[in-house]
């Protein structure tokens, strides 16, 4: 299956971007938009849509591999190994449906995009700094700070 993942970086952020392509593809592991298999961008293209060196993804992509994450393939791209979601945390869960509604709410609340996030870190700095883990298993995700289309195509 094709996968076209476009990262977005936010110059701005503090965070460089070899990390910031980390942490957009590790969200998109987690909530299922990657899986095993899926080839990502070459580095030529994630040049050409997010304006990175190509040896700033490579960089990304090396840490990804690192953690077991990815593989390259000499000649034909860079895989998905292995994903991080789990059943609960897919875009297509309840817990995601949900999230979105609320999502729906605040902004029909007339609350700004920083106010849920400043919400969200609240709620989940609430949850997981007092150890409530293990008691709840509730799990909160954001945005993959990342488009993906997939495709049957080649």
């Amino acid at each position: 299956m094709v996968v076209s993942v476009e990262y977005r970086i936010d110059r701005r952020s503090g965070v460089p971007a070899f990390q910031q392509i980390v942490q957009q593809t590790k969200q998109a592991l987690r909530l299922g938009v990657l899986v095993p298999g899926d080839r990502l961008p070459t580095a030529k293209e994630v040049a050409a849509t997010s304006t990175v060196n190509p040896n700033t993804t490579l960089k990304a992509y090396r840490e990804l591999e690192r953690e077991g994450l990815v593989e390259p393939r000499p000649g034909q791209g860079t895989f998905v190994r292995r994903t991080l979601g789990r059943p609960e945390t897919g875009t297509d869960s309840a817990l995601y449906a949900e999230l979105v509604a609320w999502m729906s709410r605040a902004a029909g609340d007339g609350l700004e995009q920083e106010d849920v996030a400043a919400l969200v870190a609240s709620a989940m700095e609430k949850q997981y700094a007092a150890g409530n883990v293990a008691a709840t298993r509730s799990t909160t995700t954001g945005s993959t700070g990342a488009t993906t289309t997939r495709s049957t195509g080649e």
